[in-house]
């Protein structure tokens, strides 16, 4: 299985101390060595970063690990290929125009049978599961929430849509997702996601997988505002908050904006 991290903030906010913990799973301290991805919003673009080497041994993602660029989104994946070759156009995050935004998604798990799903007009790059779904989840954006070439729709009720078709394509096997509009950062979880948000009074955090700890009190002020979510919890001094099969999330700026469970999943179907 691969490994997911994302981050919502209220201010732009590197990803460097967690970044700096996820690679090293990536072929180090895990056996995630097929590939890593980070992807990371600025105003209405994108800074995106892969590569299809291990990420504990990838220079770029040593790269990445150092300079200090900030995002209030960003969403990151270290890979296990299960369906795809190891190479670049199978790595996460995936990256697509919808609407005049760019939309992200990563997938941690495995999804039977998504050939059977149709793709209107988005057709995918590489060979995996993963991207099949994602261009399956945008078609169904586009066809229920279009409004000529803008995205038309109520939020609890554009929300409440797109946990049905997490729930949808759960079913298929296991699906973990982090995906994001570049407004909102949802988060699905099927078998295994947590969450932590930071918010004053900051203290000190340490990695579970590099000797490196920060004191968060020393680069933030008392209004800044940073969850991050993670497959795994990445540090061994917080307490860390386990998402439940079938749950969805949106984060909106470090805070919760939307949170649902599983209740509506039995009776969901994929289209």
């Amino acid at each position: 299985m691969c490994e997911l991290l994302g981050m919502s903030a209220n201010v732009p906010t590197d990803l460097c101390f967690s970044f700096t913990g996820l690679l090293q799973r990536g072929g180090g301290t895990g056996p995630h060595r097929d590939g890593w991805g980070v992807v990371l919003y600025e105003g209405q673009g994108i800074r995106a970063f892969r590569d299809w080497a291990p990420s504990v041994s990838s220079e770029i993602a040593q790269l990445v690990s150092r300079l200090p660029m900030k995002s209030c989104i960003a969403i990151s994946h270290i890979r296990e290929a299960n369906v795809g070759a190891v190479n670049l156009e199978n790595t996460h995050p995936f990256v697509r125009e919808l609407f005049g935004r760019n939309w992200t998604f990563a997938h941690n798990g495995q999804l039977a049978d998504t050939h059977e799903l149709a793709l209107g007009d988005f057709t995918p790059v590489g060979s995996t599961d993963s991207e099949w779904a994602f261009c399956w989840l945008l078609a169904r954006i586009r066809e229920r929430f279009a409004c000529g070439d803008s995205l038309n729709c109520d939020e609890p009720a554009y929300w409440q849509q797109l946990h049905q078709w997490c729930n949808a394509l759960s079913p298929r096997g296991v699906a973990n997702f982090l995906f994001s509009d570049g407004r909102y950062l949802f988060a699905y979880c099927a078998t295994k996601l947590s969450w932590i948000t930071r918010r004053a009074p900051f203290g000190e955090a340490r990695l579970s997988d590099s000797d490196l700890a920060v004191d968060f009190g020393e680069h933030t002020t008392a209004n800044d505002i940073v969850t991050v979510i993670a497959t795994n919890p990445l540090t061994t001094n917080e307490t860390w908050h386990a998402m439940s099969a079938g749950e969805f999330i949106v984060f909106d700026r470090g805070e919760i904006a939307y949170r649902a469970g599983d209740t509506q999943r039995n009776n969901s179907q994929t289209q």
